[in-house]
């Protein structure tokens, strides 16, 4: 098979290709919670999140809507050409709340000039069907992704973590939300305590089963002021951490089993140097871990698909 481009499907060619210009998320931080910090389902959160380890600084709770958008707008328009922009509601489960409630901070967000979408960062146990009806007809006028934090597809495995929802029903809302509009995205963290190299495999297995368009990965960082941290203080030897080398190998055989029309968006996330414990990559930004990545599939002469078997639920 001859490549011109990237032996995967990658996001910023979707954006180009769906858009046909440069589309610039803007994050949010509106204060929403989560159902396993206030204690409707659990507390303490996630044992892997901190929040503060993606949030730019921009992002304060107590600024409105309108004000976060329009200072990331600012910062973006001063780097890059007139663009549009997502209004990205990142931090957090961003469908916690009450419907004329969200409706009401939807609408904020969409009222902004040059903003043409919303990506919704949530759970899969957060969203109601009033909700999915009213995204359903915005998603008339604009582009609504929709991004579940699936994070594992072993039940064992979300419960060790605290994330308070099964697989099960994982499935059950994207099946809820499929037809309806929307731009689905799923987020995964690979190499979560007590995953062998084959569950890991099987994540693609299962994941493409799911009617989703985008995927998110990244590997598992320990980060301060986690549940985690202490847990890997405690006993690091629960923890098989990803080197820069074994993770690049990984994805190479990963993405050759995942469905081949699946939009990769990551494949790694960045954690502040001063809030990272392990493990330590040594600097190695985004953009020079997707060019080796890129190099070890040429050279394994492997793409996104070419393994996969078809599979669906």
């Amino acid at each position: 098979m001859k490549f011109t481009g990237k032996r995967y499907l990658d996001y910023s060619s979707f954006i180009k290709l769906n858009f046909g210009e440069r589309v610039q998320k803007i994050s949010l931080d509106i204060g929403f919670s989560c159902p396993n910090r206030d204690g409707s389902k659990g507390f303490g959160g996630c044992t892997y999140c901190n929040n503060n380890t993606f949030n730019p600084d921009y992002c304060e709770p107590q600024k409105g809507i309108k004000q976060q958008l329009e200072e990331g707008i600012s910062r973006f328009s001063n780097k890059y050409k007139a663009q549009k922009y997502l209004a990205y509601f990142q931090a957090y489960t961003n469908t916690y709340s009450d419907f004329e409630s969200l409706k009401r901070m939807y609408d904020e967000a969409l009222s902004v000039p040059n903003v043409i979408g919303l990506v919704i960062g949530t759970r899969p146990d957060c969203i109601s069907d009033e909700i999915i009806d009213y995204l359903e007809i915005l998603s008339k006028k604009h582009f609504i992704s929709l991004e579940f934090g699936v994070e594992s597809t072993l039940n064992k495995t979300l419960e060790k973590v605290n994330r308070c929802h099964s697989y099960d029903e994982t499935i059950a809302t994207y099946n809820k939300c499929k037809n309806r509009g929307f731009h689905l995205g799923a987020h995964l963290i690979i190499g979560l305590p007590g995953e062998t190299k084959q569950d890991l495999l099987n994540h693609a297995i299962e994941v493409s089963k799911l009617p989703i368009n985008t995927l998110k990965l990244h590997h598992l960082q320990i980060v301060k002021q986690s549940i985690m941290a202490s847990q890997y203080k405690r006993n690091p030897e629960d923890f098989d951490l990803f080197t820069s080398e074994s993770y690049i190998k990984f994805i190479s055989e990963f993405v050759s089993i995942l469905r081949p029309d699946i939009i990769l968006e990551r494949f790694i996330s960045q954690a502040p140097s001063h809030l990272l414990i392990a493990p330590n990559w040594n600097g190695l930004k985004n953009f020079e871990i997707v060019s080796k990545i890129d190099k070890q599939m040429e050279l394994e002469n492997t793409w996104q698909g070419k393994n996969y078997i078809n599979n669906e639920l």
